[in-house]
């Protein structure tokens, strides 16, 4: 008996979870999306949040280097507005025509015998429409995204479990005139541009209520959203800064994006395309089946509790 259980012990798969990224990892940065995305970004901070032009390339930059998004940054800084409104406007005009059906990764990730689940800082509403586009809509279990981690109706991250939700994928979901607009409005406004124009800056950064990738918080708060141990879980991301901070927090990770090794990088994928060659030992498990979670593109909700 003894025997047996270390047998079975040492045939027991290394990962019970993939995670995936979304944006520039499961399709190419050359589809054009994120040139877009980042255009309609500075497009919002003139047009809706009053910014000068000549600032915005600055304060941009400065607000994804220290908060990981321009979106988290703006809200640590002071600025107010309504998160759905701010979504419709950035990826509501996204060139999505430029997302084709691939059936090659459909068919590696189909492939796969473990759990897939989409890890996003984006909407729900993007990650839906960019799933469906790709032909990937049911090859995921469900998706941990914006909304997830960053309840709408709140104004800084809950830590009561209860309003935890796990999004999986409805056909209906992906309509961006559903989105609600509302005024936006401003109060004391973080002069961040100045506070790093100092020699030797004195006051300390202000926090951002958003949670959001490359925050380590963020990555624990979705690992325990999917109920998933880190240990036994490889995450797929083209950021080096999400792949240092999955690292950090127990992850085996994967780049995507280059074929160049980093520090937190346990492998490096040109494309997403070479994971077969990359990593032979995913598919060498026993019992391995095609396994899709459902029909259709989802935005059906289930709770799930942590």
């Amino acid at each position: 008996m003894e025997f047996e259980d270390r047998y079975l012990q040492v045939q027991r798969p290394k990962y019970d979870c993939l995670l995936f990224d979304l944006d520039d990892t499961l399709y190419p940065l050359c589809s054009g999306l994120a040139t877009s995305c980042r255009n309609n970004i500075e497009d919002y901070m003139v047009e809706k949040l009053g910014l000068e032009k000549s600032k915005i390339a600055q304060l941009g930059n400065l607000l994804y280097k220290n908060y990981g998004t321009t979106m988290a940054g703006l809200r640590a800084i002071g600025y107010d507005f309504d998160y759905d409104e701010y979504h419709s406007f950035v990826h509501g005009r996204l060139p999505y025509d430029n997302l084709k059906p691939d059936p090659v990764l459909r068919h590696l990730l189909l492939s796969l015998p473990y759990r897939r689940i989409i890890f996003t800082n984006a909407d729900r509403v993007h990650a839906a429409e960019s799933l469906r586009r790709l032909g990937l809509e049911d090859c995921f279990e469900g998706i941990i995204c914006f909304e997830i981690l960053n309840p709408t109706h709140k104004s800084a991250p809950s830590d009561d479990e209860d309003d935890i939700e796990f999004v999986r994928l409805d056909h209906n979901s992906a309509d961006h005139n559903n989105y609600p607009t509302t005024t936006t409005g401003t109060s004391a406004i973080f002069d961040i541009i100045g506070h790093f124009a100092q020699p030797n800056p004195v006051s300390a950064l202000p926090k951002t209520p958003i949670v959001c990738k490359p925050s380590e918080s963020a990555i624990e708060r979705a690992l325990k959203i999917a109920k998933v141990n880190p240990q036994r879980t490889l995450f797929f991301d083209d950021s080096v800064r999400n792949i240092q901070a999955g690292k950090r927090v127990g992850l085996y990770t994967v780049l995507v994006g280059t074929s160049q090794r980093i520090k937190g990088a346990d492998y490096a994928l040109e494309s997403i395309h070479n994971i077969r060659e990359a990593l032979p030992e995913l598919w060498n498990v026993e019992n391995k089946s095609e396994v899709g979670y459902s029909g259709k593109v989802a935005v059906e909700i289930t709770s799930v509790t942590a």
